[in-house]
């Protein structure tokens, strides 16, 4: 089944929090434009292709936010926002080549129009690309933190390809996954933002650990849409994670706690991969509580963000960032 474009996952910065840094979501946007120069065209031609699909754009939009909220009032942050924003397509294109991905937000990925290999050089491009500008950003610290992420990414992208269509995946190997491969960017970013602008050695700490924690409650909402949203909503399919046989949380409950039947049932699904019983395991990991027990770690999640903010002085930075906490569980794409 083809995946659906959606307007909603492209128009994300219509959203509350994105207004208190609109003008330097804007910046960042033409800093990243300008810094996809390439003497070879087909470079720039993929790079601005893959940074022209559009999404939440949520990982620069937290450093800024986590930047302003600290009291930083220089363009730094800008160079950080798109630093970010470059590891974090690279993953994507490194991903969709991994994946064997034809799609993304409802548009072809670039392994799909230029190959496999101009896509993963490309992403390696954006790599070095994102350590240039960080050493012109001549901050040690925040170039430990960001090439300590991109090696704890990596190496969650391989525990994640290790474990396709492995059932007997248990809950802490996935969260060790989710932590270094969907949440370690976000804790990068909120993490480097601290240092970026001063901040205490307690708030910093805090920007970090709330930046992981984001990221966490993020990828467990993920996991329960893909089995519960709307496919119109969502710009994609249901099943998706299941199709690609990938054991996410859900299915590793209902494994756990569900009956023999619903046991039997996702572990041939996960073994088997694709969607042809998609709606038989929709039934189990709702039947058995696997959504709910999902959701609920993720709003345990979403609460530990929201304490880790108010050591950050009272503002409409904080405030956003708060937003987004709440957001990222109670959405519906």
């Amino acid at each position: 089944m083809p995946r659906i474009p959606i307007e909603s996952v492209q128009s994300m910065t219509t959203l509350p929090f994105y207004n208190a840094v609109a003008d330097d979501f804007e910046a960042v946007n033409k800093l990243i434009m300008r810094q996809l120069h390439s003497r070879v065209p087909l470079v720039e031609k993929i790079g601005s292709y893959i940074i022209g699909a559009g999404g939440k754009r949520l990982r620069p939009l937290v450093v800024l936010l986590s930047a302003r909220a600290c009291g930083v009032e220089d363009a730094k942050q800008h160079s950080l926002a798109a630093i970010i924003e470059f590891l974090h397509t690279a993953t994507l294109l490194h991903d969709d080549v991994v994946d064997t991905s034809d799609l993304r937000r409802g548009r072809s990925t670039a392994n799909s129009l230029w190959g496999n290999a101009p896509s993963v050089l490309v992403g390696d491009f954006l790599y070095s690309r994102a350590f240039e500008m960080m050493v012109e950003m001549a901050d040690l610290e925040i170039m430990r933190v960001l090439a300590n992420a991109t090696n704890v990414i990596a190496e969650g992208e391989v525990l994640q390809l290790s474990k396709v269509r492995d059932a007997s995946t248990d809950e802490a190997t996935y969260m060790e996954v989710i932590r270094s491969k969907t949440a370690m960017l976000f804790e990068a970013s909120t993490h480097a933002a601290g240092l970026l602008a001063g901040a205490s050695a307690e708030q910093t700490e805090a920007l970090r650990r709330y930046g992981n924690a984001l990221g966490v409650s993020f990828q467990l909402i993920d996991d329960v849409l893909d089995y519960s949203g709307d496919a119109d909503a969502m710009g994609k399919n249901v099943g998706d994670d299941l199709a690609e046989g990938k054991p996410t949380l859900p299915l590793i409950y209902t494994m756990r706690e569900g009956t023999a039947e619903q046991a039997a049932l996702v572990r041939h699904a996960i073994q088997k991969g694709g969607a042809e019983n998609i709606a038989e395991v929709q039934a189990a990991v709702r039947d058995c509580g696997a959504l709910d027990y999902t959701l609920n770690m993720a709003r345990a999640e979403r609460d530990e963000a929201l304490s880790l903010l108010q050591i950050l002085p009272a503002s409409i930075y904080r405030d956003s960032l708060e937003q987004l906490a709440r957001f990222a569980v109670d959405r519906c794409f």
